[in-house]
C-alpha cells in the first residue's frame, strides 16, 4: 500500500503541471530546465512564473489544481496494470526527449520498458493494396525478429499489418490518438489487446479522453519521435502518413519509402518521399544496413538471402494454358478488363470469371477504378 501511495505522491506534481490550461510541452520544458522538477515549478512564486510567460489560468491552476485532470488518471493507474511514464522517468523514450516539445507524460498499457528499446515506425494506407498489406506485415515480422520494436499508430491498414507482422516475431507499440482507456477506431479492440499483451499502448492524452482530429497529428509526432527511422509503405499524396515521414525528417530521423507502380495512386507518395531524399527500399536488407551504423549491437543482421523482398508474385506453373495467358497479360501496372480482353483475345465472360478465381487466389490484387494488377504490386 505504502509503494502505491509513494507513487501517487511522486505523480501528483506532474499530472498539475501537465493539466494546467495553457502550459504545453514546449513551455513545460522551459519550466522544467529553470526548476528541475515539477514540484519547484510549484513552489517557484507567481511573479518569476509570470516573467516566464505563465499565464494567470495557469497560475491559479498550479496554485490551487482542480481534480478533474488529476483523479482520472490515478484512477486509471489503480485499477490496471498501467503506467504514467514522466519525463524524466529512465524509461521514457530517449529519442522522444530529445525533442523540443516532448509531452511531459506517457500513459501505458503493457511493456513500460519497452519504450527505450530501438523502434522502427512502419506507417501507410488505411485502404492499401493487397501487396502493400503483406509487405508491411512481411518487413515488420522480419525487422521485428532483428531486434526492432515495431512501432505504428493501430490504424486499420497498414498499420495492422504492421502491429501482426512484429508480433509474429518480436515486440510492437502502438500509439493512440485517444486515452489509454480508449480505443480508435472500435474495429481494432482485439488487436489492442494483444499489443498491450505482449507489447504496449502508448498515448500522450490522460484516461478519458476519445478521439478527436487533432489528436492525430500529435499521435504521428510521437510515432516518428520515438523510432530511429520511418518506414511509409503505400500511401497516397494526401495520406496522413506523409506527415509522419515529415515530421521524422524534422526530427533528424531516418525516412524509408517502398516504392509501386507509376499507375498506383497508393504509390505517389512513396514515390514523392523518394524524391524529396527518402531511401528507396526493395528489401528489409536496406533498412538494416541503413540502421546498422546508428544501432550496432542492437541489431541482428541477417544474410541478404533470409532478407523478405518487397515483391511478391504467387507462381503459375499450375494454372491451364488460359489462365497463364490471362495472368501474362497483368502486370505490376493495374489494367482494366478491356485492355484484358484486348491483350489476350479471351470472351469478356471469360475473362471476367477468371478475373474473380485469380483474386480469390491471391494471384492478381483489384485495385481503384475496376482495374488489376499482381499481387505484391
Amino acid at each position: 500500500m505504502g509503494s502505491g501511495q509513494d507513487r501517487e505522491r511522486t505523480l501528483v506534481p506532474w499530472l498539475i503541471l501537465a493539466g494546467a490550461p495553457g502550459i504545453g510541452p514546449r513551455t513545460a520544458g522551459r519550466l522544467l530546465q529553470r526548476y528541475g522538477s515539477p514540484e519547484g515549478i510549484l513552489a517557484a512564486s507567481a511573479g518569476d512564473l509570470r516573467e516566464l510567460g505563465v499565464k494567470p489560468p495557469a497560475l491559479d491552476f498550479l496554485r490551487q489544481p482542480h481534480p478533474a485532470p488529476i483523479d482520472p488518471a490515478l484512477r486509471w493507474l489503480e485499477s490496471t496494470e498501467g503506467h504514467i511514464v514522466t519525463l524524466q522517468d529512465p524509461r521514457y523514450p530517449p529519442l522522444l526527449a530529445e525533442l523540443s516539445d516532448p509531452p511531459l507524460l506517457l500513459f501505458v498499457l503493457g511493456d513500460a520498458g519497452l519504450l527505450a528499446e530501438p523502434q522502427l515506425a512502419v506507417v501507410g494506407s488505411r485502404n492499401p493494396t493487397a501487396g502493400g498489406r503483406q509487405n508491411a506485415q512481411e518487413f515488420a515480422r522480419h525487422l521485428s525478429g532483428c531486434g526492432l520494436v515495431i512501432t505504428s499508430g493501430l490504424a486499420i491498414g497498414i498499420d495492422a499489418a504492421a502491429h501482426e507482422g512484429a508480433m509474429a516475431e518480436g515486440r510492437t507499440i502502438a500509439v493512440l490518438g485517444t486515452g489509454p482507456d480508449r480505443v480508435y477506431p472500435p474495429s481494432q479492440r482485439e488487436l489492442a489487446h494483444r499489443i498491450a499483451a505482449s507489447g504496449a499502448l502508448v498515448s500522450e492524452f490522460p484516461p478519458g479522453v476519445g478521439a478527436r482530429a487533432e489528436h492525430f497529428p500529435r499521435r504521428n509526432r510521437i510515432i516518428s519521435g520515438m523510432s530511429v527511422g520511418t518506414l511509409v509503405v503505400e500511401a497516397t499524396l494526401q495520406s496522413g502518413s506523409l506527415i509522419t515521414a515529415r515530421l521524422a525528417g524534422e526530427q533528424g530521423r531516418e525516412v524509408f519509402a517502398i516504392p509501386g507502380s507509376i499507375h498506383n495512386p497508393l504509390a505517389r507518395g512513396c514515390h514523392a518521399l523518394i524524391r524529396q531524399g527518402a531511401k528507396l527500399v526493395e528489401s528489409a536488407n536496406d533498412i538494416l544496413e541503413e540502421l546498422a551504423p546508428l544501432l550496432g549491437a542492437n541489431l541482428a543482421l541477417p544474410g541478404r538471402a533470409e532478407v523478405p523482398s518487397a515483391e511478391a508474385a504467387p507462381g503459375d506453373d499450375l494454372l491451364d494454358q488460359d489462365y497463364r495467358k490471362l495472368l501474362e497479360c497483368i502486370g505490376h501496372d493495374p489494367l482494366g478488363p478491356d485492355e484484358l480482353i484486348a491483350r489476350s483475345g479471351l470472351a469478356p465472360a471469360q475473362v471476367s470469371a477468371m478475373l474473380l478465381l485469380l483474386e480469390l487466389q491471391g494471384r492478381i490484387t483489384a485495385c481503384p477504378g475496376g482495374r488489376y494488377c499482381r499481387a505484391g504490386c
